[in-house]
């Protein structure tokens, strides 16, 4: 372990001031609107729906966005350079079934046994996996102060997982260990990603991405279950709307442009303010219970969050 760690890309001169600090914002609004995956699918299993039809619908909703965006994207790009290489758009769709189709499947499947707060807690150790992947087998090297403010938010976040890991319920192991899956998946994700991004930018990576995670959930979809499973009740369309634009297309375009701008462990690290907004959204919509335990970890969340991005900044 070293004392210096990855940061954002060196960020050119011809970049507006605050360039790198809108990759923050980018970064906790991402997270503020991935925060309400875990309600919305909640809201859908009470109407009973499995996890492979509702994440077929959350596709084949968001696509069609995609390939309009994509279309702009790539002519946007051909005008100021060359397209990316086919084995570019390739990996690119690769690493987005990684991160959206794989990592999704093992999320929604974990939310079936366990409850939104617990998902999310579990979910957001991927920053962990991220710094420890990332430093393994990609050559990047870690801060002390990126691992203390780190560990400060995983001390919070392990706060509230103490109360909840005594939820009753006899599949309570299987939907975390499903979950703690997607996790390491989305790690993966975050460090493919960041070198696709460079290359294509991060609307187009989006876009690919996305359509490669697509592609996957229909073929899994087509095999497992009849067409006819996509004929739901209005209400179901509606929470499949909202999974679709509002949990997916804007947070995926939010994140990975904040990727573009900052460092993937910072990204990562300021995501885990998102199991805290899955707390508060719980309580007001779910009807579950916040405890002090629950404030004390959100508080020491924030605090991690909150140094790391300082840390990051100020490259220390």
């Amino acid at each position: 372990m070293t004392s210096a760690s990855p940061s954002a890309p060196p960020v050119p001169a011809t970049h507006p001031r605050g360039y790198t600090e809108i990759g923050y914002v980018f970064a906790a609004v991402g997270a503020f609107l991935f925060a309400t995956k875990g309600i919305a699918i909640k809201l859908a299993y009470a109407d009973t729906i499995d996890a492979v039809t509702l994440l077929a619908l959350r596709m084949l909703l968001s696509t069609p966005i995609y390939l309009v965006i994509g279309v702009f994207a790539a002519r946007d790009l051909k005008r100021r350079d060359a397209l990316p290489s086919w084995g570019a758009v390739a990996k690119a769709a690769l690493v987005g079934a990684l991160g959206y189709w794989i990592a999704s499947y093992a999320d929604f499947l974990g939310l079936e046994y366990i409850s939104a707060q617990f998902e999310r807690l579990i979910l957001f150790t991927y920053p962990l996996f991220v710094v420890l992947f990332g430093a393994a087998f990609f050559g990047l090297a870690i801060r002390w102060r990126a691992v203390a403010a780190i560990a400060l938010s995983y001390l919070g976040l392990a706060v509230i997982f103490w109360e909840k890991a005594g939820d009753p319920g006899s599949h309570v192991a299987l939907g975390a260990g499903l979950v703690l899956v997607a996790a390491v998946c989305f790690a993966l994700y975050q460090l493919f990603a960041k070198g696709s991004i460079a290359a294509m930018g991060p609307s187009l990576f989006t876009c690919v991405a996305m359509t490669g995670a697509a592609i996957g959930c229909f073929a899994q979809f087509l095999v497992t279950r009849p067409l006819s499973d996509l004929a739901v009740s209005p209400h179901l369309w509606g929470i499949s709307v909202f999974l679709a634009l509002g949990a997916t297309v804007l947070p995926s375009f939010f994140q990975n442009a904040a990727l573009h701008r900052i460092s993937a462990q910072a990204n990562s690290t300021i995501a885990t303010l998102s199991p805290v907004i899955t707390i508060v959204l719980a309580v007001l919509i779910l009807g579950e219970r916040l405890t002090l335990t629950d404030a004390l970890g959100t508080v020491l969340v924030l605090a991690g969050v909150g140094s790391f991005t300082l840390a990051d900044r100020r490259g220390r």
